[in-house]
């Protein structure tokens, strides 16, 4: 099981188009991984940051993504013939010492569709992770927000840390493949010293690859980075739209810039109030609900799984044991273990029309065939035995990688102050356990992925207190199983009184918007395009999918 928010959603919102079609994305016009010494021996704060704020980034014609950004093909132009263009923007390395060393941020943009006088900004993007090459994505998920560009030229970036922005690396070659680490280690001392030894040692292979950067990749300094892409976009107001872990970086920009926060949603809320442990948690019982929901259509759908929920919940925690004790062979010779089936489960419960998949997949494992389990982690970008579903990003004529899990480490780790220990995890592996057998173990094992890191983390939950804030448009989601629903009242919550405007949508699968639910989406739109809010308690009811499919 992959640690919390592991599964990024820049990459298994993207499986969706996958799934029926290639998915096109870009890179930026970018001089990759590009840092740049001190502005100069007498130039002070304030001069650095004036020069920073009027920069005019060099706009062009998207190249195909970098390796590091996940690889693909240039972006084709939209339905009117606009064209995606990429730049980059000279940022701070550490926004505490603004006349040091910077670095490029990797941005893409497609402009406005609308007449010019009803243009009403830019409308920027983050589709969480944390890690998701926002610059790789975006073009992918383009046609969810045509009728946005209306009114909005489409912005994201590649965060710090990630794909074309300085992006971390941590690739050593004396580092086992972390395919053959337990994430679940059950069986005695020798697999708890191999996963803390994996940990510590991938730390230690990221302060020696990107020792210099990793400091400075954590939330607080990102949300600065968009502060200055909004000034040099030239908008009055940061206009947003935060996905999953994007509500997180979202509302620490609100924190921040109170006074700059424009139409800002937030949509698969985190939860703010929690901290490491306590996310995982959560997460496990997000999955655990959500896998009941999928087993109870499943049984509805007459599946060969169970007679009812409770019946396919079992046999599927006792495949999952059956599997760790003896994989199913896959047609490419490897082996899908337990571990494997857990990682295809969380990826397929990440978007309803996933199931009929995941049904055919569990079938087909549960009478000793693996292929289709096989297939199905492919398609979510999963290989091998126990790798991370989303991780589907090796250049076949390079062999370099996406930077995504690193990037997340990195900033997870840089983010959180929470330091665990294998008694801090055993502590509470019964409760655990108890949230769900099944997905549960995994999350309580990924707490130690911190566990040597070089660079003491910030705190232990995030700061998203705006007081006097615009309102900002929560969109929660009651079968999220990542961002569990609790997480848009307490962000709310925390936000301030009259900030955060809660819309609920029932329904299943990570967020709301992207699930093209017409509610949702006519909801949304109409805040971003009119500045119209929807009605305290405003629900949405899903759109089920139909039958047999």
């Amino acid at each position: 099981m992959p640690p919390a928010r592991a599964i990024s959603t820049a990459v298994l919102l993207s499986t969706a188009t996958l799934l029926a079609s290639s998915l096109t994305a870009c890179a930026p016009a970018a001089r990759d991984g590009e840092r740049h010494g001190d502005t100069g021996g007498t130039t002070t704060d304030a001069q650095a940051l004036d020069a920073l704020r009027e920069q005019s980034p060099a706009w062009r014609d998207c190249p195909a993504p970098a390796p590091v950004q996940g690889g693909g093909e240039a972006p084709g132009a939209l339905p009117d013939g606009t064209r995606w263009q990429c730049a980059t923007l000279r940022t701070p390395l550490d926004w505490k010492n603004p006349s040091g060393k910077t670095m490029d941020l990797a941005l893409i943009r497609a402009r406005a569709s609308g007449a010019p006088h009803e243009r009403i900004g830019s409308l920027l993007f983050n589709f969480g992770g944390p890690g998701g090459s926002g610059v790789a994505t975006l073009p992918g998920l383009a046609p969810d927000y045509e009728k946005l560009r209306t009114r909005y030229d489409l912005v994201s970036f590649d965060p710090r840390g990630v794909g074309n922005s300085e992006g971390v690396r941590c690739l050593d070659a004396g580092l086992p493949d972390e395919d053959e680490i337990d994430d679940t280690p059950d069986d005695g001392a020798d697999e708890t010293d191999a996963l803390v030894r994996f940990n510590r040692e991938t730390a230690a292979a990221c302060e020696k690859n990107s020792g210099d950067v990793l400091p400075y990749v954590g939330t607080t300094q990102a949300a600065q980075d968009m502060e200055l892409i909004r000034q040099v976009l030239g908008d009055e107001r940061l206009h947003y739209f935060g996905i999953s872990y994007g509500t997180e970086l979202g509302g620490v920009y609100a924190h921040l810039f109170p006074e700059r926060v424009g139409r800002a949603v937030l949509d698969g809320v985190v939860d703010p109030t929690l901290d490491r442990m306590a996310e995982a948690l959560a997460q496990a019982g997000g999955f655990q609900l959500a896998f009941e929901h999928f087993a109870a259509w499943c049984a509805r759908e007459g599946c060969a799984l169970g007679d009812d929920a409770e019946d396919i919940v079992d046999l599927t925690v006792e495949l999952e044991e059956a599997l760790d004790d003896t994989p199913l062979t896959t047609p490419d010779g490897g082996a899908l273990d337990g571990d494997a089936l857990v990682d295809a489960i969380s990826g397929a419960l990440y978007r309803q029309d996933y199931w009929p998949a995941l049904r055919a997949a569990l079938e087909a494992a549960a009478d000793d065939d693996g292929e289709v389990l096989h297939d199905l982690a492919e398609a979510l970008g999963q290989h091998g035995t126990g790798g991370d579903p989303g991780d589907d990003t090796t250049d076949g004529t390079t062999g370099e990688e996406s930077n995504e899990d690193d990037a997340f480490r990195a900033i997870t780790c840089d983010d959180s102050s929470s330091r665990y220990t294998v008694a801090d995890v055993r502590s509470r592996l019964a409760d655990f356990v108890e949230a769900s057998p099944l997905f549960g173990p995994g999350l309580a094992w990924s707490a130690l992925s911190c566990d040597g890191w070089p660079v003491p983390g910030a705190a232990r939950h995030p700061e998203v207190g705006a007081p006097g804030a615009p309102p900002v448009l929560l969109v929660g989601n009651t079968g999220d199983p990542a961002t569990p629903y609790a997480g848009a009242a307490r962000m709310a919550e925390r936000l301030g009184r009259d900030v955060g405007v809660e819309l609920t949508y029932e329904g299943e699968g990570h967020g709301a918007y992207d699930s093209g639910n017409t509610c949702v989406q006519d909801t949304v739109d109409a805040y971003l395009l009119e500045g119209t809010l929807p009605e305290p308690g405003t629900t949405c009811a899903a759109e089920p999918l139909p039958k047999g499919k």
